[in-house]
């Protein structure tokens, strides 16, 4: 089995929301949405996907205490 990736950097669009992740090995950001795929098949660690009932689907970085490895915080940088 492949190894899992994890994000290291986001970027966010105009409404302040993520819309691209970059994985680690990759040159290229990764639109969110894609992701989202990706974590629900199990190739991206560190993060899971929020189901909203509205039918919104997020990223959130699962809790570890440190705020730097957070999606807006990278977002942010």
């Amino acid at each position: 089995m492949a190894e899992k990736r994890r994000i290291v950097d986001a970027r966010e669009d105009e409404d302040g929301n993520i819309s691209h992740v970059l994985l680690d090995g990759n040159q290229n950001f990764t639109p969110v949405e894609k992701a989202i795929e990706m974590t629900e098949g199990g190739k991206i660690e560190g993060v899971h996907v929020v189901h909203r009932q509205d039918g919104i689907e997020f990223l959130r970085t699962n809790p570890d205490g440190d705020k730097d490895n957070n999606l807006d915080t990278m977002a942010k940088d």
